[in-house]
C-alpha cells in the first residue's frame, strides 16, 4: 500500500479470517519500512522538537533512524529507550537506566527503568512530537508495543503530537490466542488484544487511539503514520537486526507465540544457549529425552533459568517454519513438559496467566485437555478481534 504520511484520527473496526499462506505474496527485498521515507516525514517534523523512540532495530541498511533524522537537521532533543536499552543489549526485565546517548550527547529517557511508565513533566516539557521506530514481533506479551502504548499516554496527557514509523509484522500473517482478560493486566500485556494479534505497530497504535484504549478514553490531538511499501500481511519479512537478544532469528520469532508460556514454569526454554525460543528441557525429563543441553550465564541471559543444570527435552529448531506459523498458537510442548516434569500445580506461577492473559488454560492443562481443545475455547475471541480490528488495517490481508 503505497500511501504517503497519513494523519490518522479515530477510525472504527471489523477484518477477515486467520489465512496463513505457503509463500509470500511480497518478496521481503521490496518492502520499505517507514523509516526509509525521509521525504515524507522529514518536513513534518522540521521545525519541531523530537523525542525518539528507538533502539537498535531502527535501521535503514546500515544506519540508524536517528542517524538520518539528525543529516536531515531534525531536531532530536530526547531519546527514550525501551526494554533492553537504546543499543538493544540488555536482558529481559533488566532495568535500563536513563542517560546520554554516547555517539550523539543526546540525553536518553529510559522507559524501563522499574519505576513509572509516564515520563516526567521535566521530560515531556521538552519537545513537540514522539517518534516511534521500533521493530516490534506482534506478540501481547512482547514490550515494546507496551512502552509505545504507554508514550501515547503520556502524549494524551501533556498533548504531543505522535508519529509512528512502521515496521512489518513479522507474525503479522497470524490472529491467535485469548483476548487478555483486563484483571490480568500487566507489564507483559496491556491492551485487550489476543495473543497474537496480527497488526503493525501503527496499525495497533491507530487501534488503541480509536478504539478509546488511551488514558481516560482519549485520543491523541494528532497521530500519523508513515506505512510500508510493499508490505502486506502475508508478507515473509525477515527481520535485518535482532529485536532482542533471545531472539537471534526468525525461527525464534515464529516459535516465540507457542514457547513464551515457560517463563511462568521451571522448564527451560533455552536461555544461556545458541537457541533460545527454539529448544526446550529440564532435569527430570532425562531418560525421557535424548536431546539435552546445559544453560550457561552469557550476554542477554545473564541469569537464565536452570543455569548450570542440565536439562533434557525437544529441539524444534529443524521444525519447518511454514508448519510453525500455520500452527499458530501450538501448546503441545507446554503440555508435554508439563506432564513429564510430573510436579503438578507447582509447575505453574502466577505469571502464567499474566503471559496467557486467562485464567482458566491452566486449570484446562491440569485436566489433561489437548492443544487443540484448549485452542477452540479462543476461537471466538479471535473472531472478535478480526472483526473489531478490520477498519484499523493499513495493509491488505
Amino acid at each position: 500500500m503505497a500511501v504517503s504520511a497519513m494523519m490518522l484520527f479515530p477510525a472504527c473496526a471489523a477484518a477477515g479470517g486467520h489465512k496463513t499462506t505457503a509463500k509470500p505474496k511480497v518478496k521481503t527485498a521490496t518492502i520499505e519500512v517507514g523509516a526509509s521515507r525521509v521525504n515524507d516525514y522529514v518536513p513534518l517534523l522540521t521545525g519541531k522538537r523530537v523525542a525518539l523512540l528507538s533502539n537498535n532495530t531502527g535501521m535503514v541498511g546500515n544506519r540508524h533512524v536517528l542517524d538520518i533524522m539528525l543529516e536531515h537537521g531534525i531536531n532530536v532533543v530526547t531519546i527514550f529507550s525501551p526494554e533492553h536499552g537504546f543499543r538493544g543489549n540488555a536482558d529481559a526485565g533488566e532495568k535500563v537506566a536513563s542517560g546520554v546517548d554516547e555517539k550523539t550527547g543526546i540525553p536518553i529517557a529510559s522507559l524501563y527503568e522499574g519505576h513509572s511508565p509516564m515520563p516526567s513533566k521535566e521530560t515531556m516539557d521538552k519537545f513537540d512530537v514522539i517518534v516511534v521506530d521500533i521493530q516490534d514481533v506482534g506478540l501481547r506479551f512482547y514490550t515494546y508495543y507496551i512502552t509505545m502504548v504507554n508514550l501515547m499516554d503520556a502524549a494524551v496527557t501533556y498533548n504531543k503530537e505522535f508519529m509512528i514509523l512502521d515496521r512489518p509484522n513479522p507474525n503479522g500473517m497470524t490472529v491467535d490466542g485469548p483476548i487478555l482478560d483486563m484483571k490480568y493486566k500487566s507489564g507483559v500485556g496491556r491492551l485487550p488484544i489476543p495473543v497474537v494479534y496480527g497488526l503493525t505497530l501503527g496499525e495497533l497504535g491507530k487501534m488503541a487511539d480509536g478504539e478509546g484504549w488511551l488514558t481516560g478514553g482519549k485520543h491523541l490531538s494528532k497521530l500519523t503514520v508513515i506505512t510500508c511499501k510493499n508490505y502486506t500481511h502475508h508478507s515473509r519479512y525477515k527481520l535485518p537486526t535482532a529485536p532482542s537478544p533471545n531472539l537471534p532469528n526468525m525461527h525464534s520469532v515464529y516459535l516465540y507465540p507457542s514457547m513464551c508460556y515457560f517463563e511462568a514454569t521451571p522448564v527451560s526454554l533455552g536461555r544461556g544457549t545458541t537457541k533460545p525460543f527454539q529448544i526446550y528441557g529440564h532435569p527430570a525429563m532425562k531418560g525421557q529425552y535424548k536431546f539435552h543441553f546445559t544453560p550457561q550465564s552469557m550476554k542477554g541471559a545473564k541469569n537464565p533459568p536452570q543455569l548450570g543444570n542440565e536439562c533434557y527435552g525437544v529441539d524444534l529448531t529443524n521444525v519447518p517454519d511454514e508448519k510453525i506459523i500455520a500452527g499458530g498458537i501450538n501448546l503441545t510442548y507446554l503440555i508435554d513438559a508439563y506432564k513429564r516434569v510430573n510436579i503438578g500445580d507447582k509447575f505453574f506461577t502466577s505469571f502464567f496467566e499474566k503471559l496467557i492473559g486467562n485464567g482458566d488454560i491452566r486449570g484446562m492443562i491440569e485436566q489433561g485437555k489437548t492443544a487443540k481443545q484448549i485452542k477452540a475455547t479462543w476461537a471466538g475471541d479471535v473472531a472478535k478481534f478480526k472483526a473489531q480490528r478490520k477498519p484499523y488495517l493499513l495493509y491488505p490481508e
